[in-house]
């Protein structure tokens, strides 16, 4: 009997277009070829911010800033470290992916999916290891695959191997030295972990700086975060080629000034973005179209070139956040069986890099302003004015607004600071709300949160916050 839906692929996406077909009284089977949970629970979020956090409690123990408390750690056991992070891991997957799946009551078959073109349209061969081929029909199709680790193409890195974010955290030990090849979300997380575990880490980021899609002033405070922690940073690199000795790697790469130099560590662990996952699928035989970098190509409403057939999540080519993945299972649930007809606005979507301090934004950086046509202005307020930072003996950061020039409208937020993650999300509503400068600088705010540090920013386009009583409005 044919299924209303067929998920290929159980993560956020799946997992929430799934929900929203039973909620619609759907039928649902989802095909999934490896491990129940997707990228985020098994290999993604879960996993390391876990071991960032870890890494963090360890690096507040050995450098205390707080008169009159005196901390240590000892060395790391990285083997206890990493079964409790699969505990966890696991914990989560069945209570958040398997046992949901029970209770909403939808089939999970395992195997690898495979598009086929039948007389009455696209059908899915599923082959599970080692067992025959089944059958798969639906009303509607989507294509949740997700993505995975990509590795550019230098000269002997694929036959040196090297680790990725996921093999990363698996490792029985702690190397003694490692290259990060990657300066952007993943690599920075890895890279900070790693040192603050006890491993000496050298970045290496292609563009002149880290976090290169960030604004600068967050990039420079970095930097100097990275510095103070010891952690080696070079950047407008080009690696050329690798090569793996017995007991290390060599890693030879040129600078700007074009002179070719080398690199020795223990391990090199590649963060240089990830591409989606569409391998094997035989989408050229059912006539969905894919991208330059293999992405599903979908309209704004997520229906591929093929009428029946959908894709969601990172598979699209999309803000690859869990976030996003998931609001893309349930619109297309929405728009596949209600005809809803729903978009996504991802003008005030946020993102977070979990370094320490976090990095967090929300809508335009200055110069993509500037590219859309605005007459931006902007402010930046560095953390020694905001009270909570001072409190906490941390004023590493700042804030960063961003403005159309004339209305006060906000266009962007920009926080590298403790708790940036959920300091960004009141400018999300900002955001959402077109709010202006002035609205936030007199928005309720309560005092001795991070928080407040986007009031004081807002206030600084009218105000001299220096002037300010540590309490004031």
């Amino acid at each position: 009997m044919p299924y209303d839906l067929a998920v290929i692929g159980s993560g956020a996406a799946g997992f929430a277009a799934a929900i929203a077909a039973r909620a619609k009284g759907r039928s649902v089977v989802m095909i999934e070829r490896g491990t129940v949970g997707g990228t985020c629970v098994s290999t993604g979020c879960v996993p390391s911010k876990a071991l960032l956090a870890a890494a963090e409690a360890r690096h507040s123990a050995l450098d205390a800033w707080f008169p009159g408390i005196h901390t240590s750690a000892a060395n790391v056991d990285l083997p206890a470290l990493i079964g409790g992070k699969r505990d966890l891991v696991e914990t989560l997957r069945a209570g958040k992916y398997i046992d949901l799946a029970d209770e909403y009551g939808w089939d999970i078959l395992p195997g690898t999916a495979r598009f086929i073109a039948t007389g009455s349209g696209p059908a899915l061969d599923v082959e599970p290891a080692g067992g025959e081929v089944t059958r798969v029909t639906a009303e509607h199709y989507l294509v949740a695959t997700g993505s995975a680790p990509w590795a550019p193409p230098i000269d002997g890195l694929t036959e040196a191997g090297y680790l990725t974010s996921t093999t990363a955290m698996e490792l029985d030990r702690l190397p003694a030295s490692m290259i990060v090849l990657g300066g952007n979300a993943v690599g920075l997380e890895q890279a900070q972990l790693w040192q603050r575990l006890g491993v000496e880490v050298t970045v290496l980021e292609a563009l002149p700086r880290l976090a290169p899609f960030e604004e600068p002033e967050i990039s420079a405070v970095l930097a100097e975060v990275f510095r103070d922690e010891g952690i080696r940073v070079l950047t407008d690199t080009t690696t050329t080629q690798v090569e793996r000795g017995p007991a290390d790697y060599q890693l030879t790469f040129s600078a700007s000034d074009g002179h070719p130099r080398a690199l020795r560590a223990e391990q090199v662990l590649v963060a240089t973005g990830r591409r989606p996952i569409t391998a094997g699928l035989n989408l050229d035989a059912v006539g969905v179209k894919t991208g330059a970098r293999g992405e599903v190509m979908v309209d704004q409403y997520l229906r591929t070139s093929h009428p029946r057939i959908w894709a969601a999540g990172d598979v699209t080519g999309h803000p690859q956040f869990v976030y996003v993945a998931a609001a893309h299972g349930t619109l297309m649930a929405d728009n596949a069986f209600d005809d809803a007809h729903r978009t996504l606005d991802y003008h005030p979507l946020p993102k977070v890099t979990f370094t320490s301090p976090q990095i967090a934004s929300a809508g335009l950086t200055d110069a993509q302003a500037v590219e859309q046509g605005y007459q931006s202005e902007c402010r930046v307020l560095t953390l020694e004015y905001v009270p909570r930072a001072l409190v906490n003996r941390d004023a590493r950061g700042l804030i960063k607004l961003v403005a159309e020039h004339g209305t006060g409208r906000l266009l962007g937020a920009h926080v590298i600071a403790e708790s940036a993650g959920e300091v960004i999300t009141t400018a999300v509503t900002a955001l959402t709300n077109q709010m202006t400068v002035q609205q936030l600088a007199n928005q309720w705010s309560p005092y001795l949160t991070m928080a407040e540090g986007l009031k004081l920013a807002a206030q600084t386009f009218t105000r001299d916050v220096a002037k300010l009583s540590c309490c004031a409005s």
